[in-house]
């Protein structure tokens, strides 16, 4: 019973690990059945045959095809081996089929770590490895007791995990995403390619980092933290959308002040942009594009959290003329939609002498035409920019936006919407920005002669407090009250942020550790030209290093506890009767082995017979009656003990 209860134990942490990714049908058939083995066979319940076995599992195999229509992948194949293995349970009785059980488990934990690789499931992952260690010792001993085989366990796990960490910084690593698993795209909160005036709301509420940004140097001023995502220039009177297949040449800038360096850590999004101060300098990887809209766009979805390294400005100056095909893209807007915004638009374009002063004449209606920043705004009509204009008064950043590059197309001026992240929240302790889904943020870039594309935020004017501030200082209403109770300031915030830290630290530092990171080290180390080769020598030697230990702890084994006189005098005789040719067996006791060298050495008898007899009784009588006299008189005398003299005599 306790081999099999450790193997149950092992292979339902292997289960619990996989739980959420899985049906809950095959996670409670799993637990189940694990429940109905051990019941069985406590109480020698009724288990099914072989045939209802097969047929059992004919019905998982064709469940499993029916949910996923395949067999492969991470999720499909996972859920196909717990419920297997559930029913390879079933006829578990010899020591075999335990392991095939354990190795199930390990497998298990396989997927787990392959799936996600999260600080807080670390541990989790080591007490199934202990977990699945201990089976393995129970299987292998089952007259072990528990206790016994855990402790065996974890000795065995701690005298791993120098050569494990080894492995982890030396061994060499491909480039590319040798590991890389397939993963079925999933839901992730974000910003989308397109938005009707109200959609960023619904990110407001949602407090899960979206990036990581580390500065080489003091970050810029909080009203200047623009993150650039997708660009819109299509507008069909309620919802804006991103161009995918125009191209248009780049306008070149001037750059002006000075350049901010930093590092991104990206979130995965399952959308192929990337994120950027406004404006990147270039594009960070060959495989992402600085698009003609400064939009870093990636060949492929964001799956897996990455990092990048950018240089971008926050002032600059365009240069050139703007096309006639992007001018006639940019100011185009749906026939016959939001009449009083266009007259409105022309009105004040008329009074203007430039479009620059169109811009702020719009800026300042904004201004003073009562509007009111609302993360619950009432619903618009059909013609979206004229109810908020003229009857609601009241919105969002997307609100606003959108109406703001409304009116500049309406008077003929291109203008277009830009999406992104507005702000975020310093971490003291990383000495990062950390930005929230809820710093989601939209404004407006406007052509303008002599300056070419310019950033201008509406809703600067409308609630300018939103430059510097988040939504969640400006309107915590609008979160749960868990995330309010977490965030709200005070010692629980401060240690929340601690625990951002670590996270952040273990997704850098460990789970994107890579070639790249592996010749920095070496770097760091003293080596100036690094390549594999050094990886290979520094992997070798850090393995031979932890082969030395784990000899050393294994000879110290075969020693006597450091507190044990007695046992250290028995082991130093049983040396010396070793090099004069007389070697005890591994099974000998004392009197045992006194009776060998009585016959196979006769000359060390009369000296070496009486102390192995006297071992004996100091080793195995009462113990309370033993003195501390007669062991210090027996190491003397195991000290003073020559055989050289009686070899040589009997010689």
């Amino acid at each position: 019973m306790r081999p099999l209860a450790w193997v149950c134990a092992a292979f339902a942490g292997g289960v619990l690990l996989n739980i959420d990714r899985m049906p809950a049908w095959a996670g409670v058939t799993a637990l189940a059945l694990i429940t109905w083995r051990l019941r069985s066979a406590r109480r020698r319940a009724w288990l099914p045959p072989a045939w209802l076995r097969a047929i059992l599992a004919l019905i998982v195999t064709a469940l499993v095809l029916a949910r996923f229509h395949t067999l492969n992948g991470l999720a499909a194949g996972t859920t196909l081996l717990i419920l297997m293995a559930a029913l390879k349970l079933l006829e578990t009785r010899q020591a075999r089929d335990q392991l095939v059980l354990v190795g199930a488990a390990l497998f298990l934990l396989l997927a787990a770590c392959l799936d996600r690789q999260d600080l807080p499931r670390a541990p989790l992952y080591a007490l199934q490895t202990w977990l699945c260690c201990a089976a393995l010792a129970a299987v292998a001993s089952p007259a072990m007791k528990p206790r016994e085989a855990a402790r065996l366990a974890l000795r065995a796990l701690l005298l791993a995990v120098p050569l494990a960490a080894a492995l982890f910084v030396f061994f060499p690593r491909l480039p590319g995403s040798f590991w890389a698993i397939p993963r079925a795209g999933q839901a992730v909160s974000g910003l989308s390619d397109s938005m009707s005036p109200g959609g960023i709301t619904n990110l407001v509420a949602n407090y899960d980092p979206a990036f990581r940004v580390k500065f080489a140097g003091e970050p810029p001023p909080p009203a200047q933290r623009y993150w650039r995502g997708p660009v819109l220039h299509d507008f069909d009177g309620r919802s804006w959308t991103r161009r995918e297949w125009a191209q248009h040449p780049r306008q070149p800038l001037e750059y002006l002040g000075k350049p901010v360096s930093y590092r991104v850590s990206l979130e995965p999004t399952q959308r192929r942009w990337w994120f950027a101060l406004d404006l990147p300098e270039k594009s960070p990887a060959p495989q992402v594009t600085l698009t003609y809209d400064y939009q870093l766009l990636a060949s492929d979805p964001v799956s897996d959290a990455i990092s990048y390294e950018l240089r971008s400005y926050t002032h600059t100056r365009g240069m050139g003329e703007l096309s006639g095909t992007a001018r006639r893209e940019d100011t185009g807007l749906p026939e016959g939609a939001n009449p009083r915004s266009r007259a409105l638009a022309l009105r004040l374009r008329s009074a203007a002498g430039s479009d620059a002063d169109f811009a702020q004449a719009v800026l300042a209606y904004l201004a003073k035409g009562g509007f009111v920043y609302s993360l619950e705004p009432q619903p618009l009509g059909e013609n979206t920019v004229d109810d908020l204009l003229f009857r609601t008064r009241e919105g969002f950043c997307g609100h606003y936006a959108s109406a703001f590059v409304d009116l500049m197309r309406a008077a003929g001026v291109p203008a277009r919407v830009v999406t992104g992240y507005l702000g975020g929240e310093w971490n003291a302790v990383g000495r990062y920005l950390l930005v929230r889904q809820s710093d989601a943020h939209a404004w407006a870039e406007v052509w303008l002669e002599g300056r070419g594309w310019t950033r201008i935020d509406p809703t600067a004017v409308v609630a300018p407090e939103r430059l510097t501030r988040g939504v969640f200082d400006l309107m915590p209403q609008a979160f749960g009250a868990g995330d309010r109770f977490l965030y709200s300031g005070g010692w629980l915030r401060g240690l929340l942020q601690r625990w951002d830290a670590a996270n952040a630290w273990w997704t850098e530092k460990v789970v994107k550790f890579n070639y790249t990171s592996q010749l920095d080290l070496l770097a760091r180390l003293g080596i100036r030209t690094p390549d594999a080769r050094y990886l290979g020598w520094a992997f070798m030697a850090a393995l031979l290093g932890w082969l030395a230990v784990l000899g050393w702890h294994t000879n110290r084994g075969a020693r006597a506890p450091r507190g044990d006189a007695l046992a250290r005098a028995y082991l130093r005789l049983c040396g010396k009767l070793r090099r004069a040719g007389a070697a005890r067996l591994p099974y000998q006791g004392p009197l045992d082995f006194a009776r060998s060298i009585g016959a196979a050495r006769p000359e060390f008898a009369p000296a070496v017979t009486h102390l192995l007899e006297q071992y004996a009784r100091l080793r195995y009588g009462v113990r309370g009656a033993r003195q501390p006299r007669e062991v210090a008189d027996f190491s003397r005398a195991v000290s003073r003990l020559s055989l050289r003299r009686r070899r040589a005599a009997s010689a």
